[in-house]
């Protein structure tokens, strides 16, 4: 992580706290030193952060600063605490961590306060399902993000197993079943995978040759009817 990035993170991280924070938290998040930590805290005070506290003591980011206040209303409010929810009760380990600390960031931002965070919620997500993302997940969400090969062991319905390298670009959360959508190089074309069905993916250094934009565009033209993928054999086209 770039400086900037771990500066960026740390106002994100004080945001998101009402009471103090303390170098030492703050360094067991950030995966950095106390001294680093406290080297920041004095930048971002050059650079205008109103931040107080003290070492010993812990640090607290007062309201208002950098960021405009999120003009959302009390429907999109609940809308966001609806999905984030349901993130939480269904996505990797990863994600549902990340769901708290949107939220959050998301409230502490407001200056109207339409939304009580102490209160209980308006609505709220309550799954029936019992499965929750595979491990893999994560894994083909980092290598999409980074736009990098995976290569992974796969077994379809009916058992047969195969190794693929495959650019990823995109996974599709159903309700039940989350599904990769990736370019496959033994069959140069786009293929269907079910998370679920990946015994182990390896995300390779080597980066994909295409832009994710242009790839996501060739599939959406050659596989307009995507949601198909629930019904056609694994590894086939959409």
């Amino acid at each position: 992580m770039s400086r900037t990035s771990r500066l960026l993170e740390m106002l994100g991280m004080l945001r998101a706290r009402r009471t103090p924070v303390t170098a030492l938290q703050l360094s067991q998040e950030l995966g950095v030193s106390e001294r680093s930590v406290y080297r920041d805290i004095e930048t971002l005070r050059m650079l205008g952060a109103p931040l107080d506290g003290q070492a010993g003591v812990g640090f607290v980011l007062r309201d208002g600063f950098f960021l405009p206040n999120f003009a959302f209303s009390a429907e999109e409010v609940e809308a966001v605490i609806l999905g984030l929810t349901w993130v939480k009760q269904r996505a990797d380990p990863a994600l549902s961590h990340s769901s708290d600390s949107a939220l959050a960031k998301i409230l502490s931002s407001r200056t109207d306060r339409l939304h009580d965070e102490n209160a209980p919620a308006l609505v709220s997500a309550a799954s029936l399902s019992q499965r929750s993302d595979p491990p893999q997940v994560g894994a083909l969400r980092d290598a999409i993000r980074r736009l990098r090969k995976v290569r992974m062991a796969y077994e379809d319905a009916v058992g047969a197993a195969s190794e693929r390298t495959v650019w990823p670009i995109t996974i599709v959360y159903f309700d039940d079943v989350r599904v990769l959508a990736a370019w496959c190089e033994s069959k140069s074309a786009f293929r269907h995978f079910r998370v679920d069905r990946v015994r182990s993916a390896s995300v390779l250094d080597e980066r994909y040759p295409e832009r994710r934009s242009l790839l996501m565009r060739r599939w959406r033209e050659q596989d307009r009817d995507w949601r198909s993928f629930l019904t056609v054999s694994d590894g086939a086209p959409g």
